[in-house]
């Protein structure tokens, strides 16, 4: 079996992927900060090389929102290229090559490094996990009215399905960029909002309100959707029904 490396190995996904790579008996390094094992900073490559070290694979799920994901894939990419790494697997996000949002564009920017560097590479973008789209709701549901943006949709998909998808990835070869891979239906705002207040026990009044500028209009238009690949099975209320789901 082979060697994989996971990035953001502590984190909701890349805990999940773990699990499901030592399931299939590969030997497993969870890269992260605090990782008791392999402690690496990606933002400054300090205990790559030592990790990296007889690698066969590398599932890089480590994400920032507050940025430098460029940097860490650099980094990345020069340690991989060092230890012969054959094969770098990367997460990505639909949309991020048509809704103009900063994170979107340093995702987009990665894709782009990797696809350069030379190594064996293999890229899939993927829709929201419910998760996230919960804690967005949450966070707005903490006022009486719960404001919403007018027009967009979301596809929510289970972050486990999508770590299953990863694991397939990681153990065969490198394939590029991947088709990607969404929830099983596209909910609006409204319709979201409303099932997660139904879970939660809660009411509010919902008002969707019309916002500025381009990356809106780019998620208006859903470009953050893959209505043709929706190939999760679990939907946003099942995962809402679940114990930690509200």
């Amino acid at each position: 079996m082979s060697t994989i490396l996971v990035t953001g190995g502590t984190g909701n996904l890349g805990s999940l992927v773990a699990g499901r790579l030592r399931a299939a008996a590969h030997e497993v390094r969870v890269l992260s900060r605090h990782a008791p094992d392999h402690p690496v900073d990606l933002l400054t490559g300090l205990g790559l090389d030592a990790a990296m070290a007889g690698a066969d694979t590398v599932v890089h799920c480590a994400s920032s929102p507050r940025g430098g994901d460029d940097r860490a894939a650099a980094h990345l990419i020069a340690a991989a290229r060092r230890a012969g790494v054959g094969h770098l697997v990367y997460i990505s996000i639909v949309g991020v090559d048509v809704v103009p949002l900063p994170y979107y564009g340093v995702k987009l920017a990665v894709e782009e490094m990797l696809t350069e560097s030379g190594l064996g590479v293999t890229i899939l973008r993927t829709t929201q996990f419910h998760d996230l789209v919960a804690q967005a709701l949450g966070a707005v549901a903490k006022l009486p009215v719960m404001l919403l943006p007018a027009g967009v949709s979301g596809q929510p998909i289970a972050v486990e399905e999508v770590a299953d998808r990863l694991a397939e990835l990681a153990a065969a070869p490198p394939a590029g960029r991947v088709p990607d891979i969404g929830g099983p239906e596209v909910l609006t705002f409204e319709d979201a909002a409303r099932a997660y207040l139904a879970a939660t026990g809660r009411r509010r009044v919902l008002l969707p309100v019309p916002l500025a500028g381009k990356a809106y209009a780019g998620f208006r238009r859903g470009g953050h959707l893959s209505p043709a690949n929706a190939v999760g099975r679990g939907t946003f209320a099942q995962f809402l029904a679940r114990p930690t789901g509200g």
